[in-house]
């Protein structure tokens, strides 16, 4: 035995397993984790046209918002965090002489407030990563839980066992109509020989939708039918009106569109104009709005200026008879104001007890 030996890693002895200290696992858990963030358990959700339909409607949102304070807040970056909120419930930009998206992150916290970030921007030969403080990300939560105030959490993900229900419907309905034998038929037949009846079967076979299948007078006696009492063509189409597939894929997708703050009439057939409109100013007013106050935020919070968002101006998402009707009505009382001698703090004090801004 030489010194050298004793740094040799000893051959274990018979029956012994050697014992090694490694991370089982976590890859896989990553990797679970980034597909939870899309979708919750399922991660095929957002294939749904609607869903896609939903986060179109975010996106295009987005894109016609009014910015101003910066020039970084672009159509483009406004699209792509719209987009990047409506399926994994966060976005990060790296700040630079413009907005860098960012395909994934690690932070640091402290009191649950990022830090320092461990960013990765992707390029076409590869991506590439870089350490750089919070002050230089743009990072966007909606969803956001005490328990982790530093991630968002994606509607989707929120609402994950309508999702995966979404998914199993339209799964179920695929599967049905790529393999169900529909619109087949079997057709009784006086009986032939029996290379005439297989080859009749072989003339029908890949036909989906025609005959496919010859019964003959002795198979369906043989069956316990009688041929001369019944003879019928019976159809080979399954009977999915009892699953009601319909009524359970209508309610999946309500319960998504909602998720998304998109009312279920709006995708109704028989939905009317005022209707679109209502259901345009509720997306814009209760649900997109108040994500673009949380961008003004942290633009302003980040781009060391004042940033405002403003989506509901640009979808004209307001009643113009109303606010039409509301100036006329704010004219004349200012009018009958000066006609009454009013002092300019009465006025004022009428306006904010009607909540009347200048």
């Amino acid at each position: 035995m030489g010194i050298m030996d004793l740094f040799r890693r000893g051959v274990p002895k018979s029956g012994e397993s050697e014992t090694r200290a490694v991370a089982m696992g976590y890859t896989a858990d990553l990797v679970a984790a980034r597909a939870e963030w899309l979708s919750g358990r399922s991660c095929t959700a957002e294939l749904t046209a609607t869903v896609q339909s939903c986060v179109s409607l975010w996106e295009s949102g987005f894109t016609l918002a009014d910015v101003t304070g910066t020039d970084l807040l672009d159509r483009r970056s406004l699209a792509m965090l719209a987009r990047s909120l409506a399926l994994r419930g966060e976005a990060v930009f790296l700040i630079r002489d413009r907005l860098l998206p960012v395909t994934d992150w690690d932070m640091k916290t402290r009191d649950g407030e990022p830090t320092a970030y461990r960013v990765s921007v992707s390029e076409v030969g590869g991506g590439r990563s870089q350490t750089v403080l919070a002050a230089e990300v743009l990072h966007v939560r909606i969803g956001s839980s005490p328990v982790t105030p530093w991630a968002g959490t994606s509607p989707l993900h929120r609402a994950s066992l309508s999702a995966e229900l979404l998914q199993q419907v339209e799964g179920a309905l695929r599967d049905v109509w790529r393999d169900a034998p529909i619109g087949s038929q079997i057709i009784p037949l006086p009986d032939s020989s029996s290379e005439d009846m297989a080859a009749l079967r072989r003339s029908f076979r890949g036909a989906r939708g025609q005959s496919l299948v010859v019964e003959g007078v002795a198979q369906a006696t043989a069956a316990g039918m009688n041929p001369q009492l019944e003879k019928k063509v019976e159809g080979l189409t399954p009977d999915l009106q009892r699953a009601m597939p319909a009524e359970t894929l209508e309610a999946a997708r309500g319960a998504i569109l909602m998720a998304y703050g998109v009312l279920p009439a709006l995708v109704n057939p028989a939905t009317t104009g005022p209707l679109v409109r209502e259901a345009q100013r509720h997306l814009a007013q209760l649900v997109l709005q108040p994500i673009a106050l949380l961008v003004a935020d942290e633009a302003t919070a980040k781009l060391g200026q004042t940033v405002k968002l403003d989506v509901v101006r640009p979808m004209q998402a307001f009643d113009h008879g109303g606010k039409a009707r509301a100036f006329g009505a704010m004219l004349q009382a200012y009018a009958t104001a000066k006609e009454a001698g009013l002092d300019g703090a009465s006025l004022q004090d009428a306006m904010t007890f009607i909540d009347w801004q200048e």
